[in-house]
């Protein structure tokens, strides 16, 4: 069996296909990558939250999916729908990168708190909001485009800083020696994880993903996934959500900002329980009961 790959064709998707390529041929499986370009990759210029939101970036994957042209998709599972299209499933994730975000600055990070109305640069409505609620009298401005990309608008334009995910900048070894790790930060559900989509009636090539399935990883992203479906956000709702194992269930944090920064909902504690899914349903009711159900409504009135 030869298995089709399907990717979006930027450096970085590609390095995900090719490390799920690796991992099939381990065990056994020639593949083919199949490179393909997304409605997102294609604007540049749009914030994400005013592009359609979630499914932006794995609409294309789907279709082609659906049509029989590719076997499997990768994904970058923090841009997957929580509710996957129908006819397809996330069959398996790889071991999660460094979940975390971080900072690229000019200059001395320390600094920036001080400084009255720093530019602060981000394509993600959920890093806007969490950086405004920290430091609100900052200005943030819109960055798209892949690694490589704002990598370069952030050297040639007079901002501050870019926030970026850590685990991108890893896979493509470019992560500056004086970024600043983002601890604080509650980053997307997910960030750092790649998934893995097929035909949900391919019964035999979701056995064969699973035998590539990282369980740990799948776990905290149907956790984090839940919390995130359960709260009804997505790429144009300001939310973060993180889970790791612990020795009595998982520790979590997660939450909703509104889109200035001004208010936040945000819950932190150890979940215990045998069904992430469950864990991470009732964190978001949770979340939605102590503030989050007036920001999400905001959230919606003001999109």
């Amino acid at each position: 069996m030869n298995i089709r790959i399907g990717t979006r064709d930027s450096k970085l998707a590609l390095w995900q296909a090719h490390a799920v390529s690796d991992e099939l041929n381990t065990i056994g499986f020639a593949t083919t990558i199949v490179p393909v370009k997304s409605k997102g990759d294609l604007d540049l210029q749009t914030p994400l939250h005013q592009m359609g939101g979630t499914g932006l970036f794995t609409k294309v994957l789907d279709d082609t999916l659906l049509k029989g042209d590719i076997d499997i998709a990768v994904h970058s599972l923090k841009d997957y729908p929580t509710v996957s299209p129908k006819g397809i499933v996330i069959a398996a994730v790889l071991p999660r990168e460094n979940h975390r975000d971080v900072l690229v600055h000019k200059g001395d990070a320390s600094s920036l708190a001080n400084i009255e109305g720093a530019i602060i640069a981000t394509g993600s409505i959920r890093r806007r909001a969490q950086w405004l609620n920290k430091y609100p009298k900052h200005i943030l401005t819109n960055l798209r485009g892949n690694v490589q990309t704002r990598m370069e608008k952030l050297h040639n334009n007079e901002w501050h800083g870019a926030i970026f995910a850590k685990a991108g900048l890893l896979r493509m070894n470019m992560v500056p020696k004086d970024a600043e790790d983002l601890n604080w930060m509650i980053p997307a559900p997910a960030q750092g994880v790649v998934g893995v989509a097929c035909h949900s009636d391919a019964l035999e090539l979701q056995s064969i993903l699973k035998q590539i399935n990282h369980q740990p990883s799948w776990e905290t992203s149907l956790l984090e996934r839940a919390f995130l479906n359960t709260l009804e956000g997505g790429c144009s709702a300001p939310i973060g959500a993180l889970a790791t194992h612990s020795e009595n269930g998982f520790a979590f944090r997660g939450g909703v900002f509104s889109i200035d920064g001004s208010s936040s909902a945000v819950v932190e504690k150890t979940l215990k329980g045998k069904s992430p899914e469950s864990l991470g349903k009732s964190a978001a009711e949770y979340v939605l009961a102590h503030g989050g159900q007036d920001i999400m409504q905001s959230i919606r009135e003001n999109l």
